[in-house]
């Protein structure tokens, strides 16, 4: 590794962001009556007018986060501010809580069935504040955050399709979102809340997650920190597990945590080498930890999450530690995801592969692929080479 090398790739990824990513989104997705349209063709062309509050909301943080962290300009402020009002009118139930998607003109479809819907709705809101000063999205970030606190135990509410009693399983998800989260809300809340929250995460995402026996990270335990032996307590979703550790490195950076960073790293690593294809190339989507067949039917796919995730996680591992497991690992998964995801004719990147590599579906956009993980990855991506070229 060389620095013409790290140049290189720094170039590439800041190119890939901001000349060929953020225009196709700028270009097509946004709705002139309001919100985005993210059900987008390979060229950009919508085929769904449908609106997912949590795409819309994952958006509005995109174009608001650039414009805090990489440079003010006032188009990427108009696009996220445009997002966060349609939200703002159309988003909520009377109850306050988040519904899962809207019609394009912003009439209800789908209940507020669970959190996730407020947990990146809470993001955008706090996005939009820090870039705007105005108190009205201060309000709806801590409201929402709050809200999220109080639904914790029970994401799902009246929703839970399961007998809890027969097997109460907590899952991964919401404690790994956790953790970003208080990040992005820590100028908004008192240290001490901040802290207490964190603390938790930290516990559950790195102790009662994680089995010490096989080294991998688990989607599902019960209560006790137990292993379930069923299909949910099998299983493995290395995207997940990975992208959490990039959120532990983080805080371990705020905390100054040399030794919290070394443990994600490693965590990182292991979840990578298990997940990793040996045949075709690629990190599985879904695994059981014991080997067996999984139930979800698409569990040999590819995503484009899982890998741009897996990078930032490589790259942070790198720059805090210095491993160099980590940055053989990067241009592996580099590699296979430049290769197998980026569109080179139409722009953005290709979300779903088969096991072998070849594209599944020839959308840029849909009802789980938005403007997120693609400029995130790349953004993130782009951030840590440029420290690297120091």
């Amino acid at each position: 590794m060389t620095q013409a090398i790290i140049d290189q790739y720094t170039l590439q990824y800041k190119s890939a962001l901001l000349e060929n990513v953020i225009p196709f989104w700028m270009e097509n997705s946004i709705d002139p009556e309001g919100g985005f349209f993210t059900c987008l063709l390979r060229d950009g062309k919508v085929y769904d007018t449908d609106k997912f509050i949590w795409l819309q909301a994952r958006q509005v943080w995109t174009f608001a986060m650039l414009y805090n962290q990489q440079e003010a300009r006032q188009e990427w402020l108009d696009i996220a501010l445009h997002g966060g009002r349609f939200l703002l009118k159309n988003g909520k139930d009377k109850a306050g809580n988040w519904f899962f998607s809207l019609n394009q003109a912003g009439q209800p479809l789908v209940k507020a069935y669970n959190i996730f819907s407020d947990c990146f709705a809470c993001m955008a809101f706090a996005q939009l504040y820090y870039a705007t000063k105005e108190e009205q999205y201060r309000e709806e970030a801590l409201n929402t955050f709050s809200t999220i606190l109080k639904r914790r135990a029970n994401p799902k509410g009246k929703y839970t399709k399961t007998v809890g009693e027969t097997r109460p399983l907590k899952n991964f998800a919401l404690p790994m979102i956790l953790c970003n989260l208080s990040l992005e809300l820590k100028p908004l809340l008192a240290a001490e809340a901040v802290e207490a929250t964190i603390d938790e995460c930290i516990k559950e995402v790195m102790d009662n997650f994680y089995d010490e026996r096989s080294g991998l990270i688990l989607e599902n335990i019960l209560p006790d920190g137990s292993l379930s032996d069923s299909f949910e307590g099998r299983l493995l979703n290395p995207g997940h597990a990975i992208e959490a550790m990039w959120f532990i490195m983080d805080l371990g950076q705020q905390r100054n945590d040399q030794q919290l960073i070394e443990k994600a790293v490693n965590r990182t690593l292991e979840m990578l080498r298990y997940g990793w294809d040996k045949e075709h190339g690629g990190i599985f989507y879904f695994m059981d930890r014991k080997g067996y067949p999984t139930q979800q039917l698409e569990w040999d796919q590819k995503l484009w999450w899982v890998h741009l995730e897996t990078l930032v996680a490589l790259l942070k591992g790198f720059s805090l530690t210095k491993n160099k497991e980590c940055w053989h690992w990067f241009e592996k998964v580099h590699d296979y995801a430049w290769e197998h995801f980026q569109d080179r004719d139409d722009g953005e990147w290709f979300g779903y592969l088969n096991r072998e590599g070849k594209v599944l579906l020839p959308l840029k956009g849909g009802k789980w692929k938005g403007c997120f993980h693609v400029p995130r990855g790349l953004w993130q991506s782009w951030r840590i080479l440029e420290q690297l070229q120091a």
